[in-house]
């Protein structure tokens, strides 16, 4: 089965076809300012590449309703929509991408694949605000977990490498208490903490192929420093703001969400620069590196006390593909975990390879991010077709 995969960022399209052994036919980014793709240069891109069988689309936020990849028909393409409002910032442009494509492809069929939808395992108590009930269910007030994608790759990816069936999911029952996460725990069940470090950043906790915690939470805010997003900050900072400095809500969204993070700490959201800049001798770096690595490292250790221990940590997205410095530093503030790091093989670490010391308690893997094969594996799946 030949699939396009349509990833809709920020302000570009990301289109790509993967032939029937999953080998990349072409890629291309397509300009989509403010949310509004290019008709044409769709058209286009499918007339470079030839015919498809199917396409499949990366959409942020399913919802407790969207759970699996599943086939686009005018219902659900309604459903989706009213999803609009748990990320107005993603799914709008998802949207607009699929219409688009629906229009140059009007008789092949979409697949919608979610973000969400690997976290949907994780069990109520990591799962649950302690909000009153009546909220909760009202609005579906709950961790939903973000990056999904990306971590259930690269925890399928890292199994290989280990020799482990990266597609066995390992039963056990998901339930309220902290006994959940300690249930049949099984000699083949390993225990990975995934790291997409990216301008968006998230852990997960993957127990047997199945995420059991993630850091990311209502929203793609909670969790980890990023690189204009604030990660979690304490609710009732938000509320003085806005109660004694008359901080309207429209701007504490947009300050948590593009003007703070790596950005707010440094005057950079450029990894690279920051470190340069901390190299250089400009405390404000140094005091973000800081902050990122604290955050990163507690959070790390977080998603190992929810597995009761880990057998690998992964590395994967922009900053955790190309930064050796991050990745070094991260390791070297968890040796207490088992973590250690081999700075030759991580220095030269290309996509998809071991990097910690050989014979450590923890195993450590930098991979590739490739969220279009995971796109395209649920498409297979949704239309009967055999999983990559």
């Amino acid at each position: 089965m030949r699939v396009m995969v349509v990833n809709a960022g920020s302000s570009s399209l990301k289109l790509s076809v993967l032939e029937k052994d999953n080998e990349l036919a072409g890629s291309e980014q397509v300009d989509a300012p403010r949310g509004r793709v290019d008709e044409q240069a769709v058209k286009e891109f499918v007339a470079g590449y030839g015919p498809v069988d199917a396409v499949g689309h990366r959409v942020v936020h399913g919802g407790t309703e969207f759970t699996v990849p599943v086939r686009v028909d005018p219902g659900v393409r309604h459903r989706l929509e009213l999803l609009s409002d748990l990320a107005p910032l993603h799914q709008p442009k998802s949207l607009e991408a699929l219409d688009v494509v629906s229009r140059v492809l009007p008789n092949v069929p979409a697949v919608a694949c979610f973000d969400t939808a690997f976290h949907a395992t994780i069990p109520a108590a990591a799962a649950t605000y302690a909000l009153p009930p009546q909220w909760r269910r009202r609005w579906d007030l709950r961790r939903f977990g973000f990056h999904g994608l990306s971590h259930s790759y690269a925890s399928r990816r890292a199994a290989d490498l280990m020799g482990e069936d990266g597609g066995a999911v390992i039963t056990r029952p998901v339930t309220t208490g902290a006994a959940t996460t300690g249930a049949a725990k099984t000699g083949d069940s390993i225990r990975l903490v995934t790291c997409h470090l990216g301008a968006g950043a998230s852990l997960a906790a993957v127990w047997g192929g199945v995420s059991v915690d993630t850091t990311m939470g209502f929203t793609p805010l909670e969790g980890l420093v990023m690189a204009t997003r604030s990660g979690s900050v304490d609710p009732g900072l938000l509320l003085w703001l806005e109660e004694h400095a008359g901080t309207p809500s429209s701007e504490l969204a947009s300050t948590l969400e593009h003007r703070s993070g790596l950005l707010g700490l440094a005057g950079t959201a450029d990894m690279r620069a920051v470190l340069a800049a901390e190299r250089s001798g400009d405390q404000d770096a140094a005091l973000a590196m800081g902050v990122y690595l604290h955050r990163l490292r507690a959070a790390i250790a977080s998603m190992v006390a929810a597995m009761d221990g880990v057998d690998a940590v992964v590395f994967t997205g922009g900053v955790g593909e190309r930064s050796a410095e991050v990745r070094q530093r991260t390791a070297d503030g968890l040796t207490f975990l088992g973590l250690e790091m081999d700075a030759a093989r991580n220095e030269s670490a290309g996509p998809d390879q071991e990097i910690g010391t050989a014979g450590a308690r923890v195993r450590l893997f930098v991979i590739a991010a490739r969220e279009d094969l995971e796109i395209a594996r649920g498409v297979r799946e949704v239309l009967g077709g055999r999983p990559c």
